[in-house]
């Protein structure tokens, strides 16, 4: 069989949305020449679209045409890395999985142990932001309630108060273990995120001691987020204004 054919049945094998280099396809070294221009004419012909340089995939077909795949997919490479975690998606790209708000931008976020500089995929964007803390499966979406409460002000089409509201809801959902950790997690985040989970924190009702993060901020700084305090009942207390 030629290389040719040989690309062209394992092509077929790939299972729809999967994103592929032509390293995936597990041919020779010698042939990746040939893989590379044969996988350009397959996406050439319609067969298999192409991502990015060197990424390709069998779209899903749907009556408003070809679909994109998952974020999950178009990112997983940046997601983890031989079997090990190396970033989380975060802000942009869970907002709307959590509920607050149901824009999807175009814009995938990216949060990683290590300073990146965006990129492109497609007609994605691709950021970064730098998570101090380890990043493990078991925390991950512990990370992204704080991402979420860093960037609070800015999630799209939702006011500040709506947003407060939700991440309350989603607190009450956390077990005790789980509130423990979010309170060690979120000590490598700044002033503002540490005073506005400490007043969340003691709204529903929290057992943990939130002395640990009430000591981390200057007792004479104020943090401003505008939060309506028949949402936010103990802002005061935590100098959010």
């Amino acid at each position: 069989m030629t290389t040719a054919k040989k690309i062209e049945q394992i092509v077929s094998e790939i299972p729809v949305d999967f994103v592929f280099t032509y390293r995936d396809l597990g041919l020779t070294a010698e042939d990746s020449a040939n893989v590379i221009k044969k996988l350009n004419r397959l996406a050439e012909s319609g067969v298999i679209s192409k991502l990015s340089k060197g990424r390709y995939f069998k779209p899903k077909k749907s009556i408003f045409g070809a679909l994109n795949p998952s974020v999950e997919e178009v990112v997983k490479d940046l997601l983890e890395r031989n079997g090990n975690i190396i970033g989380y998606l975060t802000n942009y790209s869970v907002y709307s999985q959590l509920g607050l708000t149901s824009q999807i931008p175009n814009i995938i976020v990216i949060g990683s142990n290590t300073k990146r500089s965006k990129t492109r995929r497609g007609n994605t964007e691709i950021r970064f932001v730098l998570q101090r803390n380890e990043i493990t499966k078991a925390n991950i979406y512990l990370l992204q309630l704080l991402d979420v409460t860093k960037s609070i002000k800015s999630i799209p089409d939702s006011s500040i108060d709506k947003s407060c509201a939700r991440l309350l809801v989603l607190l009450t959902e956390l077990s005790e273990r789980q509130t423990t950790t979010l309170i060690r997690l979120a000590l490598l985040y700044p002033p503002r995120v540490i005073a506005l989970l400490g007043a969340m924190l003691q709204q529903i009702g929290c057992k943990s001691d939130l002395n640990v993060l009430r000591n981390r901020l200057n007792p004479i700084s104020l943090y401003n987020y505008g939060i309506s305090q028949t949402v936010l009942f103990f802002s005061q207390q935590w100098k959010i204004k």
